[in-house]
């Protein structure tokens, strides 16, 4: 203790008063650091109206904001399936016939799953797409089980 104050006190006392003598400073321009970097070091002696005479400027210069339009979302594009939901247009989609391999029904299987899966359509349409798949796997399914074994 000094004075009957704390080191930090007297301290704190001695730079409010030097503060005060001092007459302030004129705003400095900033300077640039390092040789190619951005980073502009700002004077810490800035006064609010320098700030809001940059801050006008900068407003000035940018271009005027559209208003913002809340549109309608388009709504989705409706699949040509969306009516053939049975089991014989399904079939017909698939088109298989007894000649048909292992092979050429995954490549049914996949060409179906493509166009139809449930994933691939809008969140609207998935319980038809999920149907669709469902039924198409089930024939698909009981097509390869009729498929003579390779031996």
């Amino acid at each position: 203790m000094l004075f009957g104050k704390s080191l930090f006190q007297s301290v704190v006392d001695r730079l409010e008063a030097e503060h005060e003598e001092e007459p302030s400073p004129e705003p400095t321009v900033p300077r640039r650091v390092g040789l190619k970097q951005a980073f502009v070091a700002e004077s810490n002696h800035m006064h609010f109206s320098d700030v809001d005479l940059r801050q006008e400027a900068y407003l000035f210069l940018m271009p005027e904001a559209e208003p913002f339009e809340d549109k309608e979302p388009e709504p989705p594009a409706i699949p040509e399936w969306i009516d053939r939901l049975d089991t014989a247009s399904i079939a017909d989609d698939l088109a298989i016939s007894t000649m048909d391999g292992r092979e050429a029904l995954q490549e049914k299987r996949r060409a179906f799953a493509k166009e139809n899966h449930p994933d691939r359509v809008h969140p609207t349409y998935r319980n038809e797409a999920t149907i669709r798949m469902m039924t198409a796997n089930r024939l698909i399914d009981d097509a390869l089980s009729r498929c003579p074994t390779a031996s």
